[in-house]
């Protein structure tokens, strides 16, 4: 295993597919970057020395928002549009689909997930 960035990588996987399991890093952002450092398809991971996992890792680190950062700031956003009582806040805090799918048909298993986690909630408050 090559620990990259937060993130354990198996050795017998291919570079561009081993790299599509950092979060925020998906097939075609791991193609850009194995043709930047001159990784070929069927490179794996077990063959990178030291100095390409070096290289790899300055490359995504300095020029792409991935990980715990991409996630803080996927919240953060989240958060800002709540705070200001956008009409897309309200629907994250809702639980409902934000850019104007219908919810007549679909979106039900949100809604009953969200449902049954206040019934849950609500049995344990009544069992206390």
């Amino acid at each position: 295993m090559v620990y990259i960035l937060n993130t354990n990588l198996k050795n017998n996987k291919k570079v561009r597919t081993a790299l599509c399991e950092i979060y925020g890093i998906g097939k075609t952002l791991s193609t850009q970057i194995c043709d930047q450092l001159g990784f070929s398809e069927e490179y794996k991971i077990k063959n990178l020395t030291n100095f390409q996992i070096q290289q790899l890792s300055q490359l995504i680190a300095q020029n792409f928002v991935i990980g715990g950062d991409l996630r803080r700031d996927r919240r953060n956003d989240k958060n800002r549009l709540v705070s200001i009582s956008c009409y897309r806040g309200f629907r994250h805090n809702m639980g409902l689909p934000v850019r104007g799918q219908r919810t007549h048909g679909n979106a039900r298993t949100a809604r009953a997930l969200q449902r049954k986690g206040k019934d849950t909630a609500r049995a344990l408050q009544r069992n206390t």
